[in-house]
C-alpha cells in the first residue's frame, strides 16, 4: 500500500553511522536529522507561524491530541479545515497520541484493555481515551504524521508491569490501524515501548515492525533516568528499527541528547524545552547556557550569542532582554523563544552537514567541550 510519508536515505556518516535523509510528507519535505518545535495547543508558545518559518527555519511542528481534544475540541478544528488551516501553518505537522499527557497531567482513574479513563486537568471532567477515540481525534486534526495510542510506563517500573504495558501498547497499535480512516494522507507511526529492559524493547520493535507501519518512534526514555541508561537503551533500540522508514525519538530537546540521538541513527526529535526555559529567562548558546535574568548581564551590551544568526541576536542586547525578563514583559519570552528555537534548528543544520562530511563524532567532542558538557 502506498503511504503518504516516506523516507529517503541520502548518506550515512562513516565515523558514527548517523543518517542524513529526507522525510517526504503531503505538506513538504523534511531534511533530517531534525529538531521539531512543539506547538502543544496549536501554537508554538508566543511564536507566529511566519516567525517559525522565517526566523526559526522550522520545517515541521508538533501539536498535542490530549490538549486539543479538551480545548477547543477536535470537531472545531475539523470544521476549521484541520490543523493546518486552523493555525495557518502550511508545512508538515505531527500530532502525538495524548498518551503521555493522559498519564502525566491527568488525575488518572483507570487503565483497562479498552483504554484509559481520566479526569481533565482543566475542570476535572471524566473522559475515556481508547485507540479508536484517539484515531478519531487525530483524523479530525489532520496532521501529516499521527501517533498510535500507547501506554506510557512509569519510571522505574518492574519487569512484569513493563511487559504487560508493552504488550498492551502493541495490541492498541493494531486497533489504531483498524480505526485509522485517513490512510491516504495521514501516516500512522507506531511507538516502541519496553522501558529499560532490552528483551522487551526487542519484542516491542519486532511485533510493531510486523504491522508494517510507515514510521516508528521510541517512547518511554528520557523520562528521568541517568544519561548512561538513556544512551544504552537508545543505542540498543534504534538498530532494531527499519532502515527505510523514519525513526522518531520522542521528548528529547537538549543539545547533547539531540547529538546522541543523531549518532544513534534517529531522524526526528521533539521537546518543549527551548520555549520552557525561555520563559525562565534562559538561553542556549554555542558556549553553553546563559541565564540572562542574572545580575551579571545588567550592563552587558552584547548579543545573547555572538555566533547566532537569529533575529534576537542580530537586534538586541543581553542587558535589554534581561530588563524585559525582570519586568515580566512578553517580548522577553518571545525574543528568548526565537533564539532558543533557532539555536536548536541551527544545531541540527550543522549536524546534517557533519554527517555528510563523515565528521559527526569529532564535531560532538568539539561541541561538548565548548558547551560545557562532560564527555
Amino acid at each position: 500500500m502506498k503511504t503518504p510519508v516516506t523516507y529517503e536515505l541520502l548518506h550515512e556518516c562513516k565515523q558514527t553511522g548517523a543518517r542524513r535523509g529526507i522525510v517526504h510528507t503531503p505538506h513538504g519535505d523534511i531534511q533530517t536529522p531534525i529538531f521539531m518545535p512543539v506547538g502543544t495547543q496549536a501554537t508554538v508558545k508566543s511564536m507566529t507561524p511566519e516567525e517559525l518559518k522565517e526566523e526559526v527555519k522550522a520545517q515541521i511542528i508538533l501539536s498535542n491530541t490530549y490538549h486539543l481534544y479538551l480545548r477547543p475540541g477536535h470537531k472545531i478544528v475539523e470544521e476549521a479545515g484541520g490543523l493546518h488551516k486552523f493555525m495557518n501553518w502550511d508545512r508538515p505537522i505531527l500530532t502525538d497520541c495524548g498518551g503521555f499527557q493522559v498519564f502525566s497531567l491527568s488525575d488518572l482513574r483507570k487503565i483497562t484493555e479498552e483504554g484509559v479513563e481520566f479526569k481533565s486537568h482543566l475542570d476535572g471532567s471524566k473522559h475515556m481515551f481508547t485507540p479508536e477515540k484517539v484515531m478519531e481525534i487525530e483524523n479530525s486534526l489532520g496532521a501529516d504524521i499521527i501517533m498510535s495510542f500507547d501506554e506510557c510506563c512509569p519510571y522505574p517500573a518492574t519487569y512484569e508491569y513493563t511487559k504487560n504495558s508493552m504488550e498492551r501498547t502493541t495490541r492498541w497499535a493494531k486497533r489504531c490501524i483498524e480505526a485509522h480512516k485517513r490512510k491516504d494522507d495521514q501516516a500512522l507511526f507506531g511507538i516502541i515501548q519496553g522501558g529499560f529492559y532490552k528483551d522487551l524493547r526487542e519484542k516491542s520493535a519486532k511485533d510493531l515492525i510486523e504491522l508494517d507501519l510507515p514510521g516508528y518512534a521510541i517512547g518511554g526514555i528520557s523520562v528521568g533516568e541517568a544519561k548512561e541508561e538513556f544512551i544504552d537503551i537508545l543505542k540498543y533500540t534504534t538498530p532494531l528499527m527499519p532502515k527505510d522508514k523514519p525513526r522518531y525519538l520522542m521528548g528529547v530537546g537538549s543539545p547533547d541528547y539531540l547529538i546522541e540521538a543523531a549518532m544513534a541513527g534517529i531522524d526526528m526529535c521533539d521537546c518543549v524545552l527551548p520555549t520552557r526555559i525561555a520563559r525562565n529567562g534562559t538561553a542556549m548558546t554555542w558556549n553553553g547556557k546563559v541565564v540572562v535574568r542574572n545580575a551579571t548581564y545588567e550592563r552587558d551590551w552584547g548579543p545573547l550569542d555572538p555566533e547566532c544568526d537569529c533575529y534576537t541576536c542580530k537586534n538586541y542586547t543581553r542587558a535589554y532582554i534581561r530588563h524585559l525578563v525582570k519586568a515580566n514583559e512578553i517580548l522577553g519570552v518571545r525574543l528568548l523563544s526565537i533564539h532558543n528555537l533557532r539555536f536548536l534548528t541551527k544545531l541540527m543544520e550543522r549536524v546534517r552537514i557533519e554527517i555528510e562530511n563523515d565528521n559527526l563524532g569529532t564535531f560532538k567532542e568539539e561541541f561538548y567541550k565548548k558547551y560545557g558538557y562532560e564527555k
